[in-house]
């Protein structure tokens, strides 16, 4: 159904939630043991659209203090205005971080609240999906893990028809090429396996373990340096073994740090995070500079949020299903996608995301 008239933001709420991992979890920089979730809600002609991202509860509190007031009576329909909008409003907060995080959250919730105001699955409104669906690739593999969760988990996700498995590298370099062994082991010699040392390594340390991964026939390297480090990117993905692709830009906040990374030449795949790049305008505008260099797309967590952008983008490659995520959204999200022999599709069948969150099943993880 099309509309002729504009719908005032009528309230922008915002809520957090921490969810305790289910085992204790680290990768080569860093270790934790929860994960919190920040909702945005937007309400518009009677609907409501909600959005969400990962990331300290201040998020939730820039929405509801900063952000909401920007949107309030703005026409929910121009989601592009908003957004800049948005971005407007977080200069002197500075644009990275917590506030492109909540500016994230509130973009996607504007996007869903469009497509239920139009009657439209977002997959739709982002111009029409490219493929009906979208390869994931199954992602934990923690350093925290012993051999037996280790081999557990990589061999569950290639037992479900899933032809790629990420593992995590860096906190122990020395142990690594064992580790990568016994994953090996596990996934047998048809399911890629994919390794991220979240920039733990130097880049001496990356290209030695670059060397050791390729004997188990790695094809993914992701971050093995900083990916602040445009000219070590550079130097790995030129100098790393034949069919290893070096991937990098999770920790894109803006296109500055997208552009920097392909004019630079540092990544084979480029990742997008529509939870801190902006949103889902944030990652269709990555997906945009993306195909404009010919380079693939990869999106990185939040993988309920992903599925129709993914799907859109004529440049996308795969999708990250990271444990930690695809179990929250199953936890608290009616409409989480699941994958189906590794493939997951967008939702056609309801306007939006077509997620409906679950209040009471949330209520315990308050924060």
């Amino acid at each position: 159904m099309l509309r002729d008239s504009a719908a005032p933001v009528e309230d922008v709420q915002a809520w957090s939630w921490r969810i305790p991992t289910d085992a204790p979890e680290s990768d080569g920089t860093f270790a934790w043991n929860a994960t919190t979730l920040v909702l945005a809600q937007v309400r518009a002609g009677g609907r409501e659209g909600i959005g969400y991202s990962y990331g300290p509860a201040a998020g939730a509190a820039l929405v509801r203090e900063s952000l909401a007031q920007v949107l309030h009576q703005q026409d929910a329909l121009d989601t592009m205005a908003l957004f800049v909008r948005m971005r407007q409003a977080a200069r002197n907060l500075g644009r990275q971080g917590v506030a492109a995080l909540a500016i994230s959250a509130v973009d996607a919730a504007l996007w869903d609240l469009k497509g239920k105001l139009l009657g439209q699955p977002v997959v739709h409104l982002l111009g029409g999906a490219a493929r009906r669906a979208v390869a994931v690739y199954g992602s934990g593999g923690f350093t925290s893990y012993d051999r037996a969760q280790l081999q557990e988990q990589l061999a569950g996700w290639a037992s479900q028809g899933m032809r790629f498995v990420k593992m995590k590298v860096g906190r122990e370099p020395a142990q690594d090429p064992q580790r990568v062994a016994w994953a090996r082991e596990a996934v047998g010699p048809d399911t890629q396996i994919f390794v991220d040392a979240n920039g733990a390594c130097t880049r001496s340390e990356a290209l030695a373990l670059a060397q050791r991964f390729a004997e188990c026939d790695v094809r993914w390297f992701e971050e093995p340096v900083s990916s602040d480090d445009v000219p070590g990117l550079c130097l790995l993905r030129h100098r790393a073994p034949a069919r290893m692709e070096i991937a990098a830009g999770e920790y894109g906040f803006d296109l500055l740090h997208f552009r920097s990374l392909l004019e630079g030449g540092a990544v084979d795949v480029l990742q997008a995070d529509a939870t801190r790049c902006g949103g889902l305008t944030g990652f269709m505008a990555a997906a945009a500079l993306c195909q404009a260099h010919g380079v693939p797309l990869s999106s990185h967590c939040a993988p309920a949020l992903h599925v129709a952008a993914c799907c859109c983008a004529a440049t996308a490659v795969h999708m990250e299903w990271f444990h930690d995520h695809a179990r929250i959204e199953r936890m608290l999200f009616d409409g989480a996608p699941q994958p189906v022999q590794g493939l997951v599709e967008a939702d056609r069948s309801r306007p939006g995301l077509g997620l409906a969150f679950r209040w009471a099943d949330a209520k315990e993880y308050a924060s």
